[in-house]
């Protein structure tokens, strides 16, 4: 896989995983109940973990440090 294959396809995932965090938020607001709301913070965190690995490496594939 090239590149800019593999740019283009860390791009669309990083896109998709920003929508499903978008989304959880959204049904956070709308659950009541304590395990409810935890469940849903559990899944947003996975989401924001997941988010960071696929951040990581679009970043070194761009070639770029990290950022302090």
């Amino acid at each position: 896989m090239t590149d800019d294959a593999t740019l283009a396809e860390l791009e669309m995932r990083i896109a998709a995983i920003r929508e499903n965090i978008s989304e959880l938020i959204e049904q956070a607001t709308a659950y009541s109940g304590a395990a409810d709301q935890e469940r849903t913070a559990d899944r947003i965190a996975d989401q924001e973990a997941q988010l960071a690995a696929l951040l990581k490496k679009r970043d070194a594939l761009l070639g770029k440090k990290d950022q302090p």
